[in-house]
């Protein structure tokens, strides 16, 4: 069985976000990247299945620009992971989720993964709908927020935890599943993990050469788009309340007053 692990590199985690004011997107030109800090926990658990005997191979698969294969293969690769296959195209620039989703349905398709994990969102978008996105793309079964994962024969079963309690699932292969922090503690890789990495498999890969229909990738095919963004006002000062026994009224005429009680 193959694994493949949705991947991403994103901005720095500490650096300064800032939006490109003529397309509206995320400025990825300056800054450090890295591998996104959620996608570990998947690549992780990738790997122990394939420790554990029930899987041959872990590929990582991605979407992006070319130079994305450095925070991959230092971050994912170095981990353990055996290749990594990165779709950098500029005719999928301004895709949606939707549109990312069918780019990775493609991908995962072309190298013949039977379980595909990803992480629970990543740090530069939040979005955490990439695992329901791709299940419908692929139309395979798919769940998401496993905190713990257990693979027998032909079957998934994770735990994942519920405003009500723990909620037990069970699908069958081929399966999408995103996972949570809850699940691993991921590895560090190791100087050898790092050394070993430059030469495993790392393969960059048009639209095209996936069978990517450009009609349903890229601003033109996206299902949404921003269509204003603004800065948000500065934040004023606040209201001090002195108690002099009256405090806990003050405080519920204030909000009385907003109309937020």
């Amino acid at each position: 069985m193959k694994i493949a692990v949705c991947v991403k590199e994103v901005p720095d985690t500490t650096a300064e976000k800032r939006l490109d004011p003529s397309t509206f997107r995320l400025d990825r030109s300056a800054g450090d990247t890295m591998l996104n800090e959620f996608d570990k926990y998947a690549v992780e658990e990738a790997i122990r299945l394939k420790e554990a005997g029930l899987a041959e191979e872990v590929v990582l698969v991605s979407v992006g620009p070319q130079k994305a294969v450095d925070s991959l293969r230092q971050g994912g690769l170095a981990m353990g992971a055996d290749r990594l296959v990165l779709v950098s195209d500029e005719a999928i620039a301004g895709s949606d989720y939707l549109g990312t989703a069918r780019v990775l349905a493609k991908l995962v398709e072309s190298v013949g993964a039977e379980l595909v994990l990803l992480g629970a969102e990543s740090t530069d978008a939040r979005g955490g709908v990439m695992a329901a996105a791709l299940g419908e793309a692929l139309q395979r079964p798919w769940f998401t927020a496993a905190n713990t994962l257990a693979l027998e024969g032909g079957t998934l079963t994770g735990e994942r935890q519920t405003d009500d309690g723990v909620d037990s699932v069970t699908v069958a292969l081929p399966a999408i599943v995103s996972v949570t922090k809850a699940i691993n503690e991921p590895r560090y890789p190791s100087l050898k993990g790092i050394m070993g990495s430059k030469k495993k498999p790392q393969e960059v890969r048009s639209a095209a050469e996936i069978g990517v229909d450009p009609g349903q990738v890229g601003a033109a095919g996206a299902g949404t788009r921003v269509v204003n963004v603004e800065t948000p006002p500065p934040r004023q000062a606040g209201v001090k309340v002195k108690d002099e026994g009256d405090g806990a009224q003050k405080i519920l005429d204030f909000l009385i007053e907003r109309k937020i009680v």
